[in-house]
């Protein structure tokens, strides 16, 4: 004879905590697709190409493709193509990795430094229209929530 097992009394801020989850995605989606198309209308590029920018920005010595995948969170192949075209644009340059013949950096040409900071300011301009109803330390503690709950989430 088989004992069941009694189920687990499941926790009544569950079903609220998957609310606030499907909501911040609905939000994230919609922030998303504003960025998307502003960046289309007002630039002729596209989100993956300006975070490729942002990422490189951080980085003035360049990143190996392979550190620019992690930095992004996506794969090689991903990366590649968008890679391909920002230096085919002009915007971000190939160098030799010293010591590593199979090894290259990206990093943006001076061109490329100049047209995202025109495209990071804009796209400051549009978040900050976007979430202009939160106040600043509205938005402060909300950031802060959203680290820690990041935090808990990295192994």
């Amino acid at each position: 004879m088989t004992q069941t097992r009694p189920k687990p009394t499941p926790d009544p801020g569950s079903k609220h905590r998957l609310r606030l989850w499907l909501r911040m995605l609905k939000a994230s989606r919609r922030v998303e697709t504003h960025l998307r198309d502003n960046l289309r209308r007002e630039f002729a590029t596209t989100l993956p190409r300006f975070d490729v920018m942002a990422a490189l920005s951080h980085h003035d010595a360049g990143l190996k493709m392979s550190q620019l995948s992690g930095v992004l969170r996506v794969s090689n192949g991903n990366v590649t193509g968008i890679v391909d075209r920002l230096a085919d644009d002009g915007l971000i340059m190939r160098v030799a990795v010293p010591g590593d013949r199979r090894a290259t950096l990206v990093r943006l040409t001076q061109r490329g430094r100049e047209e995202f900071a025109r495209q990071a300011a804009a796209h400051e301009s549009w978040i900050d229209q976007m979430l202009g109803n939160f106040q600043s330390d509205e938005a402060a503690t909300l950031a802060a929530r959203f680290d820690r709950m990041e935090k808990s989430l990295t192994p």
